[in-house]
């Protein structure tokens, strides 16, 4: 049976309607991530390689950012598809594609630095990217950004990223506890969309920590 029978949600039991795990923007980033990063070119074929590049560039959405499946929620899935590209070197390759969804992300970000996205917005796309700021979240824009920066061919925009950046970093700085951790309000974890969302308690210790030293490693 393939994943991509959606007609089976409309089933009188199709519970949550998630009778079937369709592909994912997120889920096919972090593959691609993982090959590029640890130079696994033996994991999968060129040929699989291209046909998950070409499935990104087909799902990036018209604002420039990627949908989300297992987090909250465009900053979740643009962060992991940028990541993935900049990890198997494409770069220069997809430029223009990456130079919008890092716009998408400077754009959003929140006065305070940070970045955050209700859950709202997976039932109403005029809240794509829109929520109170989180550390997750703005662990996820940072270092969507950091991947991205590259991209940027106008150095007015790059400046501006830079800038973005380094906000980030402060909000994350300044919003740590005494005692080390960071606290979250809000569910960024994703369970079935529009039906339940988790709370991961590391996603607030997790991410600002991987952000932060991949900054501290951006800067060298």
């Amino acid at each position: 049976m393939f994943n991509d029978q959606d007609w089976l949600n409309d089933l009188p039991y199709g519970d949550l309607r998630a009778m079937i795990d369709p592909n994912t923007a997120d889920v096919t980033a972090r593959v691609l991530e993982m090959v590029g990063g640890l130079r696994l070119g033996s994991a999968l074929s060129m040929d699989q390689i291209e046909k998950a590049i070409a499935y990104l560039l087909g799902q990036q959405e018209p604002e420039g950012c990627w949908f989300g499946r297992w987090g909250v929620n465009y900053i979740y899935g643009t962060c992991g598809v940028l990541t993935a590209f900049d990890s198997l070197g494409l770069i220069q390759k997809f430029k223009l594609s990456m130079g919008r969804a890092v716009e998408w992300l400077v754009n959003c970000q929140n006065v305070d630095g940070g970045w955050g996205e209700t859950c709202g917005s997976y039932a109403d796309r005029s809240l794509m990217g829109i929520g109170d700021s989180t550390p997750s979240q703005t662990a996820w824009g940072l270092m969507g950004l950091m991947a991205g920066a590259a991209a940027m061919v106008d150095f007015s925009w790059r400046d501006r990223v830079n800038e973005a950046m380094a906000r980030s970093v402060s909000y994350l700085i300044t919003t740590q506890d005494v005692n080390g951790e960071w606290s979250e309000e809000w569910h960024t974890g994703t369970g079935f969309p529009q039906h339940f969302y988790l709370k991961y308690n590391l996603y607030c210790q997790h991410f600002p920590l991987t952000a932060l030293g991949r900054y501290r490693s951006y800067l060298k």
